[in-house]
């Protein structure tokens, strides 16, 4: 199972709602492919709408995606602008590291993807 973690936090709701739309269309562009892919915001975007919970609240979510992190084969980082600022990746790049789980970039254009280092 493949991890894609995107960026999502932002102040502006248009741009959380286009890196949710963004990370949905290119897993479900992975998952035509035969991918299995679990996406965290996918994920999380409507249950915290559904839930009343707060989509921002990266900590409290943070406890969710390690577990399916930790259940993962590999953790893709999607590129979406701003991924390279994000606590969230940051934390979920530390995590994979610390637990061995290899970490690939992945070009939201050419879905191409760069292994790490």
């Amino acid at each position: 199972m493949i991890y894609l973690a995107s960026p999502y936090s932002h102040e502006d709701s248009d741009v959380r709602e286009g890196r949710f739309a963004a990370v949905c269309a290119v897993a479900a562009d992975l998952m035509a492919q035969g991918i299995v892919v679990f996406s965290p915001i996918a994920h999380k975007h409507p249950i915290a709408e559904f839930g009343n919970l707060d989509a921002l609240d990266a900590d409290f979510w943070l406890k969710f995606d390690k577990e399916f992190l930790l259940r993962s084969e590999v953790l893709w980082i999607l590129q979406l602008e701003g991924w390279d600022e994000s606590y969230g990746i940051c934390q979920e790049i530390e995590f994979a590291t610390e637990h061995n789980i290899p970490v690939g970039y992945l070009d939201p254009e050419t879905l191409e993807l760069t292994p790490k280092g």
